[in-house]
């Protein structure tokens, strides 16, 4: 999900009523003006009548364009609306697998504001449809805007039940087509990644392959850590409403703009937008609904994604539990970079995950387990990169050697919701620091941590506590490689930090920072008060970078940026703990 501009959220609503009015057939709008001297006709698509490039230029060339709708799973009576991509040449009576994407960002009119001049389908996914050949390849690509969003009607729901009877309807209805072999993909990054997930727990044996990049595995994680909320959690709503009030274009069919209108025509819908991503309780029953990570337990739809261990919109945050639950096929990349595609470059024309090949990984494992196509090329189920910039294959992941239970103490802070400036030198460790650090040994060899680092801790007092871990280098140079933070709303806590792959290298320390919430990614209401730790535990999940198996890519542009925005240089201070080497043999 993208981050937008902050807003207050709105009153608590109980309940939404979801009436969909299904109304009548599309119907075709030729004509428009596009300057003085020309006019260019273009046509929009209907249910048995297909649209060419050549009769509309934003249907992709090498395509035909029609639009459907159908009604979603859960009997609400919401409407849904479909954009279906079908190669051009393909013959009558023929029948292609179907790539799906499901979400938000499939607006004729723009995916986040009006940027377009007539009715069309998304080119979200056009980077896709080219760098694959996607048509070329004999695939139809399939766009369902999800309720409240685009041509649909229904209330937004942000991944509830009613997302996940809407992707559910999605995937039935596109393996059930005349032109579909029956055969279903899905496709998408952060927001129509995260509909990926919920097509994967859908178990719906027409799902053949989920490729997800950077998607939300938990959203209560991704909007909020125990009990703490981030911004993300008010700008979501906002962002998401502003969407699904998109304005529709003049020359659009008339069942689309009736059903686009559904927002306006039931205004409560946007309030409990609003209201759900602010609750702060991770048991309420909102979250609960909204959690893939958790319900993914039992299921195997093969499983393709990219995550940014780096990231800082979409968290690697439910990740691993995700992982554990889903016993399918599992194939990523993972590393230090930001929220980007697998194929996306920098400005500088370098790939920003590091990796040439997103496209040609993507399509083996469609034409895999969509057209049963043996691989042509044996990819490494993970293919991970750390932050030194190396890239390892892994069978996969994380593969940890050894898990280290370290005593790190007790100590002190007031919680002075220091934001985003650091401690002065003289407070840091002073009656007014707003945090304290314990540090280790310095490494005798290069450690790697990968998976989910762990505290536990007993905490007296009120207010909240963040918790970070530094690679300290021998010259005192620090970056915070990861943090989470907490309410202190019960004595003791159990704090899982964000999955990570880090390789502390050899003469490097370790230091634990405990204290206020000193950052500007969380909404801090600090107690002001004292705080008092004790018997605090790191739990580290340690691998040997010795036995790594190398594999292509070049280092991740973003690893720089990243180390600039977290660098630090806390004042050193007595070792206390040592990180113990991993083994050596797997």
């Amino acid at each position: 999900m993208r981050k937008r501009s902050a807003a207050t959220a709105a009153a608590l609503i109980t309940a939404c009523a979801v009436t969909g009015a299904l109304t009548g057939a599309a119907v075709a709008t030729p004509g428009r003006v596009t300057d003085g001297n020309r006019a260019e006709k273009t046509v929009v698509a209907t249910a048995t009548r297909s649209v060419t490039h050549e009769e509309n230029e934003r249907v992709p060339e090498g395509a035909r364009w029609t639009q459907h709708y159908f009604p979603s799973s859960d009997g609400s009576g919401t409407e849904l609306h479909a954009d279906v991509l079908l190669p051009a040449d393909l013959p009558e009576g023929a029948k292609v697998p179907v790539i799906m994407s499901a979400g938000a960002y499939f607006g004729h009119s723009g995916e986040m504001e009006v940027e377009e001049e007539h009715a069309g389908p998304s080119e979200r996914f056009q980077d896709l449809l080219e760098g694959a050949d996607l048509f070329g390849k004999g695939y139809a690509f399939v766009m369902v805007d999800t309720r409240g969003f685009g041509g649909s009607t229904g209330c937004l729901d942000l991944g509830g039940p009613g997302d996940q009877a809407d992707v559910k309807a999605a995937i039935d209805w596109s393996a059930k087509q005349s032109w579909s072999t029956g055969a279903v993909g899905m496709y998408g990054k952060s927001f129509d990644a995260y509909t990926g997930l919920l097509g994967n727990n859908a178990k719906n044996d027409a799902l053949k392959a989920v490729v997800a990049q950077e998607p939300i595995w938990d959203l209560y994680q991704h909007l909020h850590s125990n009990g703490v909320p981030r911004p993300n959690s008010v700008q979501l709503p906002t962002s998401y409403n502003r969407i699904a009030s998109l304005a529709q274009l003049p020359d659009e069919d008339e069942h689309y703009r009736t059903n686009s209108a559904y927002e306006t025509k039931h205004p409560e819908c946007l309030a409990l937008n609003s209201f759900g991503p602010t609750i702060g309780d991770p048991e309420d029953p909102y979250w609960k609904d909204r959690s893939p990570a958790e319900k993914a337990k039992g299921t195997d739809t093969p499983l393709l994604f990219t995550q940014g261990i780096a990231e800082t919109n979409t968290l690697p945050v439910g990740m691993q539990e995700f992982l554990h639950n889903h016993r399918g096929p599992q194939r990523a990349w993972i590393g230090p970079w930001d929220h980007v595609r697998g194929n996306d470059r920098t400005q500088e024309g370098k790939f920003a995950m590091g990796r040439a090949t997103w496209f040609k990984e993507t399509m083996s494992f469609f034409d895999e387990h969509l057209k049963d196509i043996d691989p042509k090329v044996t990819y490494p189920n993970y293919a991970v990169q750390d932050n030194l910039g190396n890239w390892r294959a892994e069978k996969s992941w994380p593969t940890a050697n050894r898990s280290a239970n370290l005593r790190l103490g007790n100590g002190s802070y007031l919680d002075s919701g220091a934001g985003s400036q650091p401690t002065p030198p003289e407070e840091e460790t002073g009656r007014n620091a707003g945090s304290f650090f314990i540090w280790s040994e310095p490494l005798k060899a290069a450690t790697r941590v990968t998976g989910t680092p762990r505290i536990t801790l007993t905490a007296r007092g009120e207010g909240n506590v963040m918790v970070k871990l530094h690679d300290v280098g021998p010259d005192g140079n620090a970056v915070a490689f990861d943090e989470r933070v907490s309410r202190l709303d019960q004595d003791h806590l159990n704090i899982s930090l964000k999955s990570t792959d880090w390789t502390l290298r050899a003469g490097h320390r370790l230091a634990v920072e405990i204290g206020s919430v000193r950052t500007g990614d969380w909404l801090d209401t600090p107690s002001k008060q004292k705080i008092q730790i004790s018997n605090a535990r790191l739990h580290l999940p340690l691998d040997h970078p010795a036995e790594d198996t190398a594999t292509d890519g070049d280092r991740a542009p973003w690893i720089d940026t990243y180390t600039q925005i977290n660098a630090a240089k806390p004042t050193p201070g007595p070792a206390t703990f040592t990180v113990p080497p991993a083994d050596t043999r797997r």
